[in-house]
């Protein structure tokens, strides 16, 4: 015989006045989480109570009922109302459903039941919610306050609209992570989504970057000095289209289309270039998105000179500068801070250096044969390099067959050079060479001889007194430096000293350093400061302070400097002298802020190189995160670690000091911080692990 089944009965539901409720100590909920109290009762207020309150008649020492009802369920609720009431927007007897709880359960079961049951709305109905309420009316802002959300997170929301169907199937049936269908949204082409995901969903790797990166491989960054350059506006009134990501920090998002980027800043950077011919006059204009480094070598450079003040810009300098050095020596002086003081004291400072900044005059003559390279900078501004000369535009040089004091006039014979002998002497006489007429009165050219011996006679002569003159010496020495950097044709000294200047047009990058910026700086800054004719160089050096002098001597030596190792040229006798400089210097690549990026080094060799990079400078538990990578990833992940490890390469390395780093860096990366996509799927985990912890980022189900 069946046994019946028992039927179970719900507890009634009962509307009890409000001043008849009290809230449950055995309350589970004690720490503060998701929408405030306020919200909670601005909620109700606009909408009015969806769920009812969990509560248990209230008993006295026999059992009887008392009149009150304590909530063991539902306090957020409770105080929400009870705010309510202390706004008078609720009367204190109004009546509130409850359920009203009997049996053998205790209030702290009723209370953690209903928590622990609760499941959170699923991002993709939420999604689907706002949708609805969006179709209904409702902006974007309105359902924001609404629901006390973020508009960015309503936004974020809303743009799962661009992801493909199939894969929102996907995710919903849970095959999917939300931080991958996030990455998905950056794009509204479906066939493209689909075709990344069926290629990743074989893939060991599935994370949210691989798969933005694999949807924004052929776009550019919108930080792209070509993007900035033209400007995101031109480029999509042009119609081109920018992927954006609502879910990561994406610096403008990226531009779609590199083809019609290129061609916008080709056709500003020409119209550039040909204003700039026509308004100052120069022989050409070359104009390129970049320059390789060194692309300047073997052309004269040409310096102009500061235009004169006017009389107005000189009465207003001097009244500017009157009025800083007033107020710059009150505010000394001064004990309050004052902000006022300050900004005026910046303003006038800033029309000073407007004033000073006077543009450079150059001569005419040398601008119908020079030219100009114009480009872009790392930060998307134009780079205009005027005053280069090409060789085949130097002005022709007639050869001097005057007599220059020293020389040979034009009827000179080269009674030496000239005869038929070959060169054979005796007794310092050439053999087969008559000897001249006794003098018979007229004046003769010197013999090259006789010329050669008095003027062999005075260098030596020279030599013994620049010997003796260490400070003549230097100026000497540095005309000749000055004289190779600066003006390279039509200028020449008495010393033969050799100064090579090594330009290196291959290094891709190697412009945009910090060092090379500097350099090219002070090469600007001695190029305006120093005179046009390569003539009055050494009255100019001879007039300029020692510590002057020593600045552009330095300068000038500087750029000899060539450690460069070359298959053809491994320059070992020369690199080895380098490192004693380095030491002497106390310099290093570390010190002076190089480290290993993709760019420059891991993306440049082999996996075998960036994992013996890693160990040396990591240890073996970080090769292990990494080695199972495709070269790019492992590449970009082993950038992030080496980062700040103080690791080189062996080519840079000094041979002493670097062994004892890497050996202290190891040691104290015992603890490895995990790449990214190894700490996303963690962090996935614990979050998903704690159901309390949503971050206010879904709707909160309305109590």
């Amino acid at each position: 015989m069946s046994q019946a089944i028992q039927k179970i009965t719900l507890n009634a539901g009962r509307d009890i006045p409000f001043n008849k409720l009290v809230l449950s100590q055995q309350n589970v909920r004690k720490t503060k989480a998701g929408v405030s109290i306020e919200e909670l009762a601005d909620d109700i207020a606009h909408r009015g109570l969806l769920t009812s309150l969990n509560a248990r008649a209230e008993l006295d020492a026999d059992g009887n009922e008392t009149g009150i009802y304590r909530i063991p369920a539902g306090g957020r609720r409770y105080r929400a109302l009870e705010l309510l009431v202390a706004r008078k927007k609720l009367t204190k007897t109004a009546a509130i459903p409850c359920i009203v709880s009997k049996g053998d359960t205790l209030e702290a079961e009723d209370s953690l039941a209903e928590n622990a049951k609760r499941v959170d709305l699923h991002p993709l109905d939420e999604f689907r919610a706002i949708m609805t309420l969006l179709e209904q009316g409702l902006d974007e802002e309105e359902i924001a306050a609404r629901f006390h959300m973020s508009v960015a997170t309503v936004k974020q929301r809303l743009r799962l609209a661009s992801v493909s169907p199939r894969l929102l199937d996907l995710y919903a049936n849970d095959e999917m992570k939300l931080g991958q269908i996030m990455a998905f949204s950056i794009t509204n082409d479906h066939v493209r989504q689909e075709q990344v995901w069926d290629t990743i969903s074989r893939s060991h790797n599935q994370e949210a970057y691989y798969i933005r990166r694999m949807l924004t491989e052929t776009a550019v960054r919108a930080s792209d000095r070509r993007a900035v350059y033209v400007g995101i506006g031109v480029y999509e009134t042009a119609g081109g289209v920018v992927m954006r990501d609502l879910f990561e920090q994406d610096n403008g998002g990226w531009l779609q289309d590199p083809a019609l980027l290129e061609q916008l800043v080709l056709k500003k950077l020409t119209t550039e270039a040909e204003t700039l011919k026509a308004e100052e006059g120069w022989k050409w204009v070359e104009a390129a998105f970049d320059f390789s480094y060194g692309h300047t070598s073997g052309l004269r450079r040409l310096y102009g000179q500061r235009a004169e003040y006017t009389e107005g810009e000189l009465a207003r300098h001097d009244a500017l500068k009157a009025e800083y050095d007033r107020l710059d020596t009150e505010y000394a002086e001064a004990e309050d801070h004052s902000e006022e003081t300050e900004a005026r004291l910046e303003e006038l400072g800033n029309e000073l250096d407007a004033i000073n900044d006077r543009p450079y005059v150059f001569d005419p003559d040398e601008v119908a044969r020079g030219g100009v390279f114009v480009s872009l900078a790392a930060n998307g501004e134009l780079k205009i390099e005027r005053g280069f000369v090409r060789p085949e535009d130097e002005p022709v040089v007639e050869p001097n067959n005057g007599d220059d004091g020293d020389g040979v006039g034009e009827d000179e014979t080269d009674t030496v050079g000239s005869s038929g002998n070959g060169g054979i002497s005796v007794n310092g006489k050439p053999v087969g060479v008559e000897e001249p007429e006794e003098d018979d009165g007229k004046v003769r050219p010197i013999s090259d001889r006789v010329i050669e011996d008095l003027t062999a006679t005075r260098t030596v002569a020279l030599r013994n007194a620049l010997a003796n003159d260490p400070v003549m010496a230097f100026i000497a020495a540095l005309h000749v430096a000055v004289l190779k950097i600066f003006y390279r044709y039509g200028a020449d000294s008495c010393l033969e000293i050799t100064l090579q200047h090594t330009a290196f047009g291959q290094t891709l990058g190697l412009g945009d350093t910090a060092w090379a910026k500097e350099i090219e700086q002070r090469q600007e800054s001695w190029g305006y400061d120093l005179p046009g004719n390569a003539d009055e160089v050494w009255n100019y050096l001879i007039a300029l302070d020692d510590a002057s002098r020593m600045a552009l001597f330095a300068h000038c030596v500087s750029l000899s400097v060539n450690t460069t190792v070359q298959a053809w040229n491994r320059r070992t006798k020369e690199n080895a002298h380098a490192k004693q400089l380095a030491r002497s210097l106390g310099f290093g690549m570390v010190e002076v802020g190089w480290t290993p990026t993709v760019d420059n080094y891991l993306g440049r060799v082999t996996k075998a190189h960036i994992l013996q990079a890693v160990r040396e400078a990591k240890g073996e538990q970080s090769v292990q995160l990494i080695d199972h990578l495709k070269k790019p990833d492992m590449a970009r992940e082993a950038a992030r670690l080496l980062e700040g490890s103080g690791w080189l390469p062996e080519v840079l390395r000094l041979p002493a000091g670097q062994t004892a780093a890497i050996e202290d860096n190891v040691a104290e990366s015992a603890d490895v911080d995990l790449p990214t996509f190894l700490t996303e799927a963690e962090e996935a985990g614990e979050a998903a692990a704690d159901p309390s912890d949503d971050g206010g980022e879904h709707l909160d189900a309305a109590e």
